[in-house]
């Protein structure tokens, strides 16, 4: 066999075998979460019964322990309202850094960009005493402040598309009348498709799974007031685990979904923005 037959057989062997590595574990937590035998069962790989039974207790048989039901109602209002306050927050200051001009534009970017390098937990303590404060601990609304309210540190990369836009389209809006807004609304963010898809996908992403921000602010003791990543993160306790593990992978699988969704709807738009930006000359 020639080299070039030997390549490509060789690279093809070498993303299944990547491809087996990265799904092992995922069919692994899918059959599992089919089994009866509730805790972790090492012996088989696929379980001797299957049952349906634990995606059934997730949302209709709510216990003391394991309320699903809940958890999946929070994390979705805090990920789609942050989804919805970051993104506007990270279009409107990423615009205003790459096409507005004002005194101190330069300083201030440098300055968010430092504060941006400093890890997030520093500040938790001091984040959770002010909210504390404020009273806003315990409390959906207090975490989808905390998840919005420093998104906009995050232009940077929507920024830099911003300034790929030829400002020659936003100074001929501007002769013809457009104020700030309308050049905002109509002419730079028609053209920012792909960029508007990875800032929602990120701004959903992020709270949609955070669990140590959520943990220090949720402190209450009722299940039904907890986010999704805590609510799992308390079924593998090591009193809990050998009697809700694979409730706790099925509840592993359900999290994934609103996260396939949201990528298969945003993806029309991601390929009909590159798309769009090919075929103008």
């Amino acid at each position: 066999m020639s080299k070039k037959y030997i390549r490509p057989v060789l690279r093809h062997l070498f993303l299944a075998a990547l491809v087996f590595v990265w799904l092992i574990p995922i069919l692994w937590l899918f059959v599992t979460s089919l089994s009866t035998y509730k805790g972790i069962n090492t012996m088989h790989f696929f379980p001797t019964r299957w049952t349906l039974d634990n995606y059934h207790q997730l949302f209709f048989r709510p216990d003391t322990v394991a309320n699903f039901s809940a958890w999946f109602r929070n994390s979705m209002v805090i990920g789609c309202c942050c989804c919805v306050i970051s993104t506007f927050f990270v279009l409107m200051v990423s615009y205003a850094f790459s096409c507005m001009r004002f005194p101190g534009r330069k300083k201030l970017m440098s300055f968010s960009i430092i504060l941006g390098m400093f890890p997030g937990v520093l500040s938790m303590i001091a984040i959770y005493f002010v909210m504390k404060l404020l009273g806003l601990t315990d409390s959906i609304g207090g975490l989808i402040i905390i998840y919005s309210a420093g998104s906009g540190l995050g232009f940077l990369i929507c920024k830099g598309f911003f300034d790929t836009i030829p400002a020659s389209l936003r100074e001929s809006a501007r002769l013809e009348g457009a104020s700030e807004l309308q050049i905002f609304t109509r002419v730079v963010i028609p053209l920012s498709k792909p960029m508007i898809v990875y800032t929602v996908i990120n701004a959903f992403l992020t709270p949609w799974m955070d669990f140590v921000m959520a943990k220090l602010m949720i402190r209450s003791k009722e299940p039904s007031h907890w986010t999704v990543a805590m609510g799992l993160f308390n079924l593998v306790q090591r009193t809990l685990v050998g009697d809700y593990f694979t409730v706790f992978c099925a509840g592993g699988l359900i999290v994934a979904i609103p996260i396939s969704v949201l990528f298969i709807i945003m993806q029309r738009f991601y390929v009909e923005g590159i798309t769009g930006g090919a075929v103008k000359g």
